[in-house]
């Protein structure tokens, strides 16, 4: 087992490497000079300009820029905000717990729908509930993110007041943030109706994130399921008498799982790319509403630091996923 986590863990060298240029470069090709932007309207005489291009080492040529940041990044040094001179590590981890309370509570939402839903309607194949579940995971899936944000705002919100249109509690409630996920902090805080508020602040922005998720995992689940169920030792089970519950649960599901925490790893990916929507759109305090004014801004160390602390993330869930397989299969472990 040791010897397989190893060798996944080295497929994380030259993604690194790789994750660190691609962040470096996908700043640098958009349109837009930082210092001119942050020198707004003032602007700037060419003096001035040399002396801010100096200190920030846009002077130097393009390869030593980047090693640099490499060199920098190696050290544990991800640079400081062009805005707000702060470390771009404490912005990150400041913001980090509340796309992380985001992205879980939408898997969490997602995990518990789609899969027995996809169980289901592979257990009743070509059934008006399996039409039904697979049609509507199609539509959403196809669903555009801001679309079913501002449909989901305006009935929830807009017209029955059930939920709040933004942020992660209401300015009602005050206390010092320990873990930093709202759910946890309003608990510890022992105020009446914190919980609640919290909860209520995060329903919509969690359902809105979770859906395509959930219509992957339902599908996938499904076509997994539909491929286990028609194995010999299926048909085995069935013929010694063992109850549906039971075949279906312990010996289909099982088998089945592998190409679905698959897809549920590869589903963090694209939760990290929505919360960049879904957190503007519901003014959610999160790195996704960070970064995309870091873009605005071209605050350069934030947005080349933001996209390799996400894509560190995001490889970490892959390798946890990797591991997953080996105990949930061992004769992956000898491939």
């Amino acid at each position: 087992m040791i010897k397989y986590f190893l060798s996944k863990l080295l497929t994380f060298v030259p993604t690194f490497f790789g994750v660190t240029l691609i962040s470096f470069a996908f700043i640098r090709v958009l349109p837009g000079d930082p210092i001119i932007v942050m020198a707004g309207e003032r602007g700037l005489s060419d003096e001035r300009y040399a002396e801010l291009s100096a200190e920030y080492g846009f002077d130097r040529p393009i390869l030593v820029q980047y090693w640099d940041y490499l060199t920098g990044v190696l050290q544990g040094d991800l640079g400081e905000s062009f805005v707000t001179k702060k470390p771009v590590w404490d912005e990150f981890f400041a913001l980090f717990p509340a796309t992380l309370e985001l992205a879980l509570c939408a898997m969490v939402f997602a995990v518990v729908l789609g899969l027995p839903a996809g169980v289901i309607a592979a257990v009743n194949r070509g059934k008006l509930f399996d039409r039904t579940l697979m049609s509507t995971a199609l539509v959403g899936y196809s669903m555009p993110i801001f679309w079913w944000a501002l449909l989901l705002i305006i009935v929830f919100s807009g017209n029955l007041g059930w939920t709040p249109v933004s942020g992660r509690i209401s300015l009602l409630y005050y206390f010092d943030t320990v873990t930093g996920f709202m759910l946890i902090d309003s608990l510890l805080s022992g105020q009446d109706g914190a919980f609640m508020s919290a909860v209520n602040h995060l329903v919509l922005p969690a359902i809105v994130l979770g859906t395509i998720p959930l219509a992957v995992i339902a599908r996938q689940t499904r076509s997994a399921m539909l491929e286990v169920l028609s194995e010999d030792y299926i048909r085995t089970a069935r013929a010694k008498g063992l109850a549906p519950v039971e075949v279906n649960g312990l010996h289909a599901l099982r088998n089945a799982l592998i190409p679905v925490i698959t897809v549920i790893g590869l589903s963090v990916g694209t939760l990290m790319g929505g919360a960049i929507l879904t957190e503007t759109i519901f003014s959610w305090p999160g790195i996704g509403k960070w970064m995309l004014d870091s873009i605005f801004r071209r605050d350069y160390p934030v947005v080349q630091g933001g996209l390799l602390l996400i894509a560190v993330f995001v490889m970490i869930v892959n390798l946890t996923v990797d591991v997953l397989y080996g105990f949930i299969n061992p004769k992956i472990r000898k491939r």
